[in-house]
């Protein structure tokens, strides 16, 4: 009991607290905007002219045109809404992997290049490294693998939502979409960031970062960024971005180092839920975590030996 209660001492509650209250907020001026946008976006023409301008191109990787609806809606919004419009088609087995293992690495493009922006990387890089590995993967699916051709079988999972109707409910949808992602947010951030602190004040985070040492120097990447790694790995870009964000600041990381971390957590990020999250759809899973741990590990092995370290971080 004394020793649990020394523990409970040693934590700095509050700041951890102020730490999850303030990042929310910072990651909620910048989401709650954007999401409303998106969603809005899909009742106006421009929607339908963005689908219709991709529906030929869904031929090079082996689907059909409506494909282009998940695909649009997985970059635009979530992997949920994604997976809504997947379970209104009729695939085959090979064309769901294809658009779950392309949605795996690009999606949700606006909020979580928002807060890749807000670490200072690149806009630009992030899009086009994450639309330039999910079009890599799409086509790599089309042409190896001759399986998967018989009819996908979806499990249980909710039916997709009615779409509202006029105007009115189409902003009030919005605001609702926004209001919900910022509130999940925060319910996610406020304790990730008070359990960060208080692995910080009992010094696990120090043991964890030496843990991952032999791991993070083949990527080029520092022991130190560590925590951030960790956090996007197991949280996401979004829901890790109080970790990231924070260990951030506290860091410093130099402009190679933040872009090499970015660009890993843009390929392979919240493991746990963007994996599991594919089960309904009646699909092998695994193979979709291997793929995109393998190919986030080497591409930014790759970046990183053509990107050498400054003397600031060899230090």
């Amino acid at each position: 009991m004394g020793t649990a209660l020394k523990i409970l001492r040693a934590v700095s509650w509050a700041e951890g607290l102020r730490s999850g209250l303030r990042t929310s907020w910072e990651l909620g001026v910048v989401i709650f905007p954007v999401t409303a946008a998106v969603t809005l976006l899909r009742f106006t023409p421009v929607y339908g002219l963005l689908l219709e301008a991709l529906a030929p191109a869904m031929g090079l990787f082996g689907l059909p045109g409506e494909a282009a609806v998940p695909l649009v809606l997985g970059n635009l919004l979530n992997l949920y809404a994604a997976i809504g419009a997947i379970l209104t088609m009729e695939l085959t087995v090979k064309q769901v992997f294809t658009l779950a293992l392309m949605l795996g690495f690009s999606h949700m493009l606006p909020v979580e290049t928002a807060i890749c922006r807000r670490v200072g990387v690149s806009a630009l890089l992030v899009v086009g490294f994450r639309l330039g590995l999910a079009a890599t993967a799409g086509l790599a699916v089309a042409r190896l693998w001759d399986g998967g051709r018989e009819r996908a079988r979806y499990g249980l999972a909710a039916p997709p939502a009615e779409e509202p109707s006029g105007w009115g409910g189409a902003l009030l949808e919005a605001l609702r979409a926004a209001a919900e992602g910022v509130i999940q947010l925060a319910l996610i951030v406020v304790p990730v960031m008070v359990l960060i602190q208080a692995l910080k004040d009992l010094g696990a985070l120090d043991r964890f970062a030496a843990l991952m040492r032999p791991l993070m120097r083949p990527l080029g990447i520092a022991p130190r960024g560590a925590v951030t790694m960790a956090g996007g790995l197991v949280f996401g870009l979004a829901f890790g971005a109080g970790v990231i964000l924070e260990q951030a600041r506290e860091q410093r990381f130099s402009r190679r180092e933040i872009t090499l971390i970015a660009l890993f957590l843009c390929a392979c990020h919240a493991v746990i839920e963007d994996t599991l999250i594919f089960v309904p759809l009646g699909i092998d899973v695994l193979p979709l975590l291997v793929s995109r741990l393998l190919a986030a590990a080497a591409l930014v092995f790759f970046i990183a030996r053509l990107w050498p370290a400054g003397e600031e971080e060899r230090r």
